[in-house]
């Protein structure tokens, strides 16, 4: 192999890099960019489930004196 050839195959090589490198930094722009966007969605998500988990602990805070009652009235207690 002439260094001419070596020469031809290495500057193949790191054109075919250098084109790998561009699409991995287009793939890296392109998640950056979804995971911002959804980051707003992924917020309101856990605020919502956070706010069930209240309402949940509420109700079941209501349901426990009338569940003790119950029990009461049923001899279970």
């Amino acid at each position: 192999m002439t260094i001419d050839e070596r020469i031809e195959r290495l500057t193949e090589r790191h054109e075919a890099l250098a084109g790998t490198v561009e699409m991995v930094e287009h793939q890296i722009h392109e998640n950056r960019k979804l995971i911002a966007e959804n980051s707003k969605d992924i917020s309101s998500l856990v605020a919502t489930v956070r706010s069930l988990a209240n309402t949940v602990e509420a109700l079941a805070a209501i349901a426990q004196p009338h569940q003790n009652r119950l029990d009461r009235i049923e001899g279970r207690a």
